[in-house]
């Protein structure tokens, strides 16, 4: 399996701090925040990674990460000139992906579980990783039957159908890239990933997993301090970077 960790965007929320750097790399406590989605890729065994970056940023990611040798992996980089949509990372890491099945992390997803099981236990189709929320409007959510199987997944609906959201953790065969090149933009003028999970969702191939402790999206200041604080508390002893 191969893997991408997301760091594109301009990151406005958090201005002016993002003026001089990128979100991803300002510091979660006593590392970078791209440390946390790499350690969950690491843990995971996937050694071979693809770094989306913006253009003006690329040089400080090879100042921090290198060529991944002293994480014991290979990194690739590559540029995402404008944020297009998250799908677009799939067309983006076409050459690199190949034929292989493929995990993608968003640059500021905190998970506080080890993952490893699930991202190794990965079997074809795609799987993604929701987690129960207070404010699941914001996020795209997930709607299970009784027995817990996802039947739809809208993106930031004014009515939930329940407080469980997917996070920034997906997994897909290598379809993925040819699905994400026919998807087309939403009115906000980018493709959006939801119509990804609901292409295998609707073709019965997509699992939803769900996430029992800790997750933060830190791409806010209100975030950015949860996660400051949870990742001294709780991550010291999960990391391996």
């Amino acid at each position: 399996m191969r893997g991408i960790i997301l760091s594109g965007g301009s990151a406005t929320r958090l201005r002016p701090c993002t003026k001089v750097t990128s979100k991803q790399l300002l510091p979660i406590y006593n590392r970078p925040m791209i440390y946390y989605p790499l350690n969950t890729l690491l843990k995971a065994g996937i050694k071979e990674i693809l770094i989306i970056v913006a253009p003006e940023r690329a040089g400080d990611y090879l100042n921090l990460l290198g060529s991944g040798k002293e994480f014991g992996a290979k990194f690739t980089y590559e540029i995402q000139d404008k944020p297009t949509g998250l799908p677009d990372a799939f067309v983006i890491g076409e050459n690199f992906i190949d034929q292989e099945d493929v995990c993608m992390i968003l640059g500021d997803n905190i998970f506080e579980d080890d993952l490893s099981g699930e991202i190794k236990g990965f079997n074809g189709g795609g799987k993604v990783f929701a987690k129960e929320v207070p404010d699941p409007e914001r996020f795209g959510v997930v709607e299970f039957d009784k027995d817990r199987k996802a039947i739809s997944i809208e993106e930031k609906p004014a009515k939930p159908k329940s407080n469980y959201c997917v996070t920034g953790l997906y997994i897909y065969d290598k379809r993925v890239v040819e699905v994400a090149k026919n998807l087309k933009p939403s009115p906000r003028g980018e493709t959006e990933i939801v119509d990804l999970h609901n292409w295998y969702l609707k073709k019965g191939e997509l699992e939803v997993a769900v996430v029992k402790g800790e997750w933060i999206d830190a791409g806010t200041f209100d975030s950015l301090l949860r996660a400051q604080n949870f990742a001294k508390e709780k991550m010291q002893g999960k990391m391996i970077i």
